[in-house]
């Protein structure tokens, strides 16, 4: 992957991702946001990501990578990784006003996260000391 993304998120192997197709429908929807898009894990567990802010999702060798735009990593808290959303990459009016400001992930499910081209998770051994 040459680009650096905002916040990039690699989930461990083996792993799909799923996005939902868009609604057609003859009337207006206003406000709904985008389909879902989630990662799916061998055991049937299917987590949610916040679609509105995903710029690069890939698939590759079992392997879902996915970039966001408008998140940052901040942490761990009660032991998940947790990520917020920083900027909106949408106008107001196509973004759901149910949509979580708060992303949290268990670690277990993630390989790496990286953060403009530096990995920023998992710790390297001589930043826990």
């Amino acid at each position: 992957m040459p680009q650096h993304f905002p916040l990039l998120i690699e989930f461990i192997r083996p792993t799909a991702l799923h996005r939902e197709c868009d609604l057609v429908s003859d009337l207006r929807i206003v406000r709904n946001g985008p389909p879902g898009t989630f990662v799916l894990f061998p055991d049937g567990l299917r987590v949610s990501l916040p679609t509105d802010q995903i710029v690069f999702a890939d698939e590759a060798h079992g392997q879902v990578s996915v970039a966001f735009g408008g998140m940052s990593f901040t942490g761990t808290e009660g032991g998940r990784l947790t990520f917020h959303r920083v900027l909106e990459l949408h106008p107001e009016e196509r973004l759901s006003p149910a949509r979580s400001h708060t992303m949290t992930l268990d670690p277990r499910w993630v390989s790496s996260i990286s953060g403009e081209g530096q990995i920023v998770w998992p710790p390297r051994s001589n930043d826990r000391e």
